[in-house]
Protein backbone atom coordinates (compact mmCIF):
# COMPACT_ATOMS: atom_id res chain seq x y z
CA UNK A 1 0.00 0.00 0.00
CA UNK A 2 1.23 3.03 -0.85
CA UNK A 3 0.78 5.35 2.24
CA UNK A 4 1.53 9.04 0.36
CA UNK A 5 -1.06 8.22 -1.46
CA UNK A 6 -3.85 8.05 1.15
CA UNK A 7 -4.99 11.72 1.75
CA UNK A 8 -7.73 13.44 3.29
CA UNK A 9 -8.64 14.48 0.84
CA UNK A 10 -8.68 11.57 -1.15
CA UNK A 11 -10.46 10.26 1.84
CA UNK A 12 -13.11 12.72 2.32
CA UNK A 13 -14.01 12.56 -1.86
CA UNK A 14 -14.87 8.99 -1.82
CA UNK A 15 -16.64 8.95 1.57
CA UNK A 16 -19.38 11.43 -0.28
CA UNK A 17 -19.67 9.17 -3.37
CA UNK A 18 -20.34 6.39 -0.87
CA UNK A 19 -23.04 8.23 0.75
CA UNK A 20 -24.35 10.20 -2.36
CA UNK A 21 -23.92 7.23 -4.75
CA UNK A 22 -23.22 10.15 -7.00
CA UNK A 23 -19.74 11.58 -8.80
CA UNK A 24 -21.57 14.10 -10.32
CA UNK A 25 -23.62 14.98 -7.31
CA UNK A 26 -20.44 15.02 -4.97
CA UNK A 27 -18.87 17.29 -7.66
CA UNK A 28 -21.06 19.86 -7.17
CA UNK A 29 -21.15 20.18 -3.76
CA UNK A 30 -17.71 20.28 -3.19
CA UNK A 31 -17.18 22.46 -5.86
CA UNK A 32 -14.97 20.27 -7.78
CA UNK A 33 -14.88 18.87 -11.81
CA UNK A 34 -16.43 15.45 -11.91
CA UNK A 35 -13.60 13.92 -13.70
CA UNK A 36 -11.38 15.51 -10.33
CA UNK A 37 -13.69 13.51 -8.17
CA UNK A 38 -13.55 10.66 -9.90
CA UNK A 39 -9.79 10.23 -9.94
CA UNK A 40 -9.54 11.01 -6.33
CA UNK A 41 -11.60 7.73 -5.76
CA UNK A 42 -9.37 6.25 -7.99
CA UNK A 43 -6.13 7.10 -6.66
CA UNK A 44 -7.44 6.36 -3.63
CA UNK A 45 -7.87 2.91 -4.35
CA UNK A 46 -4.70 2.27 -6.18
CA UNK A 47 -2.84 3.74 -2.99
CA UNK A 48 -5.16 0.90 -0.70
CA UNK A 49 -4.78 -1.28 -3.41
CA UNK A 50 -8.24 -2.41 -3.21
CA UNK A 51 -11.61 -1.73 -5.33
CA UNK A 52 -13.68 0.37 -2.90
CA UNK A 53 -17.00 1.12 -5.51
CA UNK A 54 -18.59 -0.97 -7.82
CA UNK A 55 -19.33 1.34 -10.81
CA UNK A 56 -22.09 0.70 -13.59
CA UNK A 57 -23.64 3.42 -15.86
CA UNK A 58 -26.44 3.34 -13.74
CA UNK A 59 -25.59 3.29 -10.09
CA UNK A 60 -22.35 2.97 -7.83
CA UNK A 61 -22.49 0.84 -4.70
CA UNK A 62 -19.97 -0.33 -1.89
CA UNK A 63 -17.91 -3.51 -2.40
CA UNK A 64 -17.70 -5.04 0.85
CA UNK A 65 -13.89 -3.87 1.36
CA UNK A 66 -15.15 -0.44 0.80
CA UNK A 67 -17.96 -0.45 3.17
CA UNK A 68 -15.70 -1.77 5.98
CA UNK A 69 -12.88 1.56 4.93
CA UNK A 70 -15.92 3.72 4.58
CA UNK A 71 -16.60 3.02 8.10
CA UNK A 72 -13.63 3.94 9.18
CA UNK A 73 -12.71 6.74 7.30
CA UNK A 74 -15.97 8.71 8.29
CA UNK A 75 -14.25 8.28 11.87
CA UNK A 76 -11.14 9.55 10.72
CA UNK A 77 -12.76 12.43 9.39
CA UNK A 78 -14.83 13.37 12.32
CA UNK A 79 -11.64 13.31 14.32
CA UNK A 80 -10.05 15.78 11.63
CA UNK A 81 -12.71 17.90 12.06
CA UNK A 82 -12.96 17.66 15.81
CA UNK A 83 -9.30 18.53 16.04
CA UNK A 84 -9.55 21.30 13.15
CA UNK A 85 -12.65 23.26 15.21
CA UNK A 86 -10.61 22.62 18.62
CA UNK A 87 -7.57 24.25 17.27
CA UNK A 88 -9.22 27.29 15.76
CA UNK A 89 -11.64 27.61 18.88
CA UNK A 90 -8.50 27.93 20.81
CA UNK A 91 -7.25 30.70 19.23
CA UNK A 92 -10.34 32.47 19.45
CA UNK A 93 -13.77 32.55 18.38
CA UNK A 94 -15.90 29.55 16.37
CA UNK A 95 -15.20 29.37 12.81
CA UNK A 96 -16.21 27.14 9.87
CA UNK A 97 -18.92 25.78 8.27
CA UNK A 98 -22.54 24.97 9.47
CA UNK A 99 -25.23 22.88 6.96
CA UNK A 100 -28.46 23.66 8.30
CA UNK A 101 -31.81 21.82 6.44
CA UNK A 102 -35.32 23.34 7.74
CA UNK A 103 -38.72 23.29 6.58
CA UNK A 104 -39.25 26.27 4.05
CA UNK A 105 -42.51 28.37 5.36
CA UNK A 106 -40.71 28.16 8.66
CA UNK A 107 -37.23 28.70 7.81
CA UNK A 108 -38.37 32.26 5.55
CA UNK A 109 -40.70 33.30 8.31
CA UNK A 110 -38.39 32.98 11.10
CA UNK A 111 -35.25 30.59 11.25
CA UNK A 112 -33.37 33.19 8.85
CA UNK A 113 -33.85 35.70 11.62
CA UNK A 114 -32.44 33.60 14.14
CA UNK A 115 -29.63 32.89 11.81
CA UNK A 116 -28.66 36.09 11.21
CA UNK A 117 -28.39 36.88 15.07
CA UNK A 118 -26.30 33.96 15.62
CA UNK A 119 -23.77 35.10 12.62
CA UNK A 120 -23.84 38.28 14.33
CA UNK A 121 -22.36 37.05 17.25
CA UNK A 122 -20.14 34.49 15.85
CA UNK A 123 -18.93 36.52 12.21
CA UNK A 124 -16.38 33.62 11.36
CA UNK A 125 -19.19 30.48 11.21
CA UNK A 126 -20.34 30.34 7.26
CA UNK A 127 -24.05 29.52 7.57
CA UNK A 128 -25.13 27.03 4.52
CA UNK A 129 -28.80 27.10 5.05
CA UNK A 130 -31.33 23.99 2.73
CA UNK A 131 -35.07 25.07 2.62
CA UNK A 132 -37.26 21.94 1.75
CA UNK A 133 -40.23 20.26 3.04
CA UNK A 134 -38.70 16.89 2.03
CA UNK A 135 -37.70 14.73 4.18
CA UNK A 136 -34.24 14.66 3.09
CA UNK A 137 -31.38 12.19 4.37
CA UNK A 138 -28.79 13.80 6.64
CA UNK A 139 -26.12 12.42 6.31
CA UNK A 140 -26.47 11.85 2.08
CA UNK A 141 -26.79 15.40 2.12
CA UNK A 142 -23.99 16.32 4.33
CA UNK A 143 -26.41 17.93 6.48
CA UNK A 144 -25.21 18.68 10.38
CA UNK A 145 -29.18 19.64 11.86
CA UNK A 146 -32.41 19.64 10.59
CA UNK A 147 -35.24 21.78 11.66
CA UNK A 148 -38.13 19.45 11.48
CA UNK A 149 -42.23 19.62 11.72
CA UNK A 150 -44.26 16.26 12.34
CA UNK A 151 -43.62 13.35 14.16
CA UNK A 152 -40.64 11.39 13.08
CA UNK A 153 -39.54 8.22 12.10
CA UNK A 154 -37.06 6.04 13.74
CA UNK A 155 -34.13 7.35 13.01
CA UNK A 156 -30.08 7.16 14.24
CA UNK A 157 -30.22 11.47 14.27
CA UNK A 158 -29.91 12.79 17.53
CA UNK A 159 -33.33 14.29 18.70
CA UNK A 160 -33.68 17.33 20.52
CA UNK A 161 -37.64 17.70 21.00
CA UNK A 162 -38.71 21.94 21.05
CA UNK A 163 -41.66 22.12 21.97
CA UNK A 164 -45.80 21.48 20.34
CA UNK A 165 -46.41 23.71 17.36
CA UNK A 166 -50.03 25.41 17.96
CA UNK A 167 -52.38 25.29 14.94
CA UNK A 168 -56.03 27.49 14.77
CA UNK A 169 -58.74 27.53 12.20
CA UNK A 170 -58.14 31.07 10.42
CA UNK A 171 -60.00 33.01 7.78
CA UNK A 172 -59.57 36.53 6.22
CA UNK A 173 -61.39 39.72 7.58
CA UNK A 174 -62.37 39.69 3.98
CA UNK A 175 -63.49 36.36 3.25
CA UNK A 176 -66.13 35.62 6.26
CA UNK A 177 -67.56 39.30 5.13
CA UNK A 178 -68.66 37.66 2.17
CA UNK A 179 -69.00 34.44 3.03
CA UNK A 180 -69.76 34.40 6.85
CA UNK A 181 -68.41 32.99 9.64
CA UNK A 182 -69.00 29.48 10.60
CA UNK A 183 -70.30 29.14 13.85
CA UNK A 184 -69.80 25.24 14.23
CA UNK A 185 -67.73 22.55 12.88
CA UNK A 186 -70.64 21.34 10.32
CA UNK A 187 -71.12 25.07 8.93
CA UNK A 188 -67.45 24.68 7.48
CA UNK A 189 -69.05 22.15 5.17
CA UNK A 190 -70.50 25.44 3.43
CA UNK A 191 -67.21 27.04 2.68
CA UNK A 192 -64.03 27.10 0.62
CA UNK A 193 -60.84 25.54 2.20
CA UNK A 194 -57.19 25.95 1.48
CA UNK A 195 -55.33 22.09 1.94
CA UNK A 196 -51.56 21.52 2.36
CA UNK A 197 -51.10 18.53 -0.42
CA UNK A 198 -47.95 17.78 0.91
CA UNK A 199 -49.28 17.41 4.51
CA UNK A 200 -50.62 13.44 5.35
CA UNK A 201 -54.24 13.42 6.38
CA UNK A 202 -54.99 16.85 5.61
CA UNK A 203 -57.93 15.88 3.32
CA UNK A 204 -59.84 15.32 7.19
CA UNK A 205 -60.05 18.15 9.45
CA UNK A 206 -59.71 16.50 13.01
CA UNK A 207 -60.94 19.16 15.90
CA UNK A 208 -61.94 18.72 19.41
CA UNK A 209 -64.38 20.29 21.61
CA UNK A 210 -64.09 22.23 24.73
CA UNK A 211 -65.79 19.33 26.56
CA UNK A 212 -63.08 16.79 25.04
CA UNK A 213 -65.31 15.46 22.43
CA UNK A 214 -63.31 14.74 18.94
CA UNK A 215 -64.61 15.66 15.85
CA UNK A 216 -63.56 14.24 11.75
CA UNK A 217 -65.12 15.68 8.96
CA UNK A 218 -64.18 16.32 5.32
CA UNK A 219 -61.63 18.78 4.46
CA UNK A 220 -61.88 19.23 0.67
CA UNK A 221 -60.72 21.89 -1.14
CA UNK A 222 -60.31 23.87 -4.69
CA UNK A 223 -56.98 24.76 -3.63
CA UNK A 224 -54.23 22.55 -3.14
CA UNK A 225 -50.75 23.95 -2.29
CA UNK A 226 -47.19 22.21 -1.08
CA UNK A 227 -46.07 25.34 0.65
CA UNK A 228 -46.71 27.12 3.72
CA UNK A 229 -45.71 30.57 2.22
CA UNK A 230 -48.74 29.61 -0.70
CA UNK A 231 -50.99 28.86 2.08
CA UNK A 232 -50.22 32.36 3.73
CA UNK A 233 -50.73 34.26 0.41
CA UNK A 234 -53.99 32.85 -0.27
CA UNK A 235 -55.13 33.07 3.10
CA UNK A 236 -54.25 36.99 2.78
CA UNK A 237 -56.15 36.89 -0.52
CA UNK A 238 -59.44 35.75 0.80
CA UNK A 239 -58.86 32.18 -1.09
CA UNK A 240 -60.60 30.56 2.16
CA UNK A 241 -60.41 29.12 5.65
CA UNK A 242 -56.77 27.22 6.59
CA UNK A 243 -55.67 25.20 9.64
CA UNK A 244 -52.83 27.20 9.93
CA UNK A 245 -49.75 27.34 12.56
CA UNK A 246 -49.64 30.26 14.09
CA UNK A 247 -46.26 31.24 13.55
CA UNK A 248 -46.77 31.67 10.16
CA UNK A 249 -49.85 34.25 10.31
CA UNK A 250 -48.80 35.64 13.44
CA UNK A 251 -48.30 38.96 12.01
CA UNK A 252 -51.34 38.59 9.77
CA UNK A 253 -53.41 37.82 12.74
CA UNK A 254 -51.77 40.77 14.88
CA UNK A 255 -52.79 43.33 11.44
CA UNK A 256 -56.64 42.05 11.24
CA UNK A 257 -55.80 40.81 7.90
CA UNK A 258 -56.97 36.99 9.46
CA UNK A 259 -58.93 36.34 12.07
CA UNK A 260 -59.28 32.57 14.03
CA UNK A 261 -62.80 30.90 13.51
CA UNK A 262 -64.41 28.35 16.11
CA UNK A 263 -62.26 29.41 18.69
CA UNK A 264 -63.73 26.83 21.10
CA UNK A 265 -62.09 23.68 19.07
CA UNK A 266 -58.25 22.69 19.24
CA UNK A 267 -56.23 20.87 16.80
CA UNK A 268 -53.33 18.68 17.33
CA UNK A 269 -50.68 20.38 17.62
CA UNK A 270 -47.30 19.31 15.81
CA UNK A 271 -43.78 18.56 17.41
CA UNK A 272 -41.19 20.59 16.29
CA UNK A 273 -37.65 19.01 16.81
CA UNK A 274 -33.94 19.64 16.13
CA UNK A 275 -31.87 16.36 14.60
CA UNK A 276 -28.20 16.44 14.56
CA UNK A 277 -26.27 13.90 13.06
CA UNK A 278 -24.28 11.96 15.22
CA UNK A 279 -20.90 13.08 16.76
CA UNK A 280 -21.49 16.57 15.08
CA UNK A 281 -22.23 18.15 18.30
CA UNK A 282 -18.91 17.15 19.64
CA UNK A 283 -17.92 20.04 17.26
CA UNK A 284 -17.97 23.18 19.25
CA UNK A 285 -19.72 25.18 16.28
CA UNK A 286 -22.40 22.76 15.87
CA UNK A 287 -23.37 22.43 19.40
CA UNK A 288 -22.88 25.94 19.82
CA UNK A 289 -25.59 26.89 16.80
CA UNK A 290 -28.02 23.88 18.23
CA UNK A 291 -28.21 25.46 21.75
CA UNK A 292 -28.60 28.61 20.11
CA UNK A 293 -31.49 27.53 17.33
CA UNK A 294 -33.22 25.76 20.36
CA UNK A 295 -33.17 28.78 22.66
CA UNK A 296 -34.50 30.93 19.69
CA UNK A 297 -37.28 28.39 18.52
CA UNK A 298 -38.37 27.93 21.93
CA UNK A 299 -39.63 31.76 21.18
CA UNK A 300 -42.03 31.25 18.04
CA UNK A 301 -45.43 32.23 18.10
CA UNK A 302 -47.91 29.55 19.19
CA UNK A 303 -45.15 27.22 20.61
CA UNK A 304 -45.87 25.13 23.15
CA UNK A 305 -42.72 24.21 25.38
CA UNK A 306 -41.64 20.55 26.01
Amino acid sequence: MDRSGVTLERMRSFVRVAERGSLSAVAREQGLGQSTVSRHVAELEGALGVTLLNRTTRRITLTDEGRRYHAEARTILRLVDEATDGARSAGGGLTGTIRISCTAALGVRHVCRMLFSIQDRHPEVVVDLGLSDARIDLVQQAVDVAIRLGPLADSTMQCRTIGQSRRILVASRAYLAERGRPETPDDLAGHTSIRMSNVAGSAMLSLRGSDGSAIRLPFDSRLWVDHGLAAREALAQGRGIAAAHIWLIDDLLAAGMVEQILPDFTLEPVPLSLLVVPGRTRIKRVRMLVDALAASLATLPGLVRA
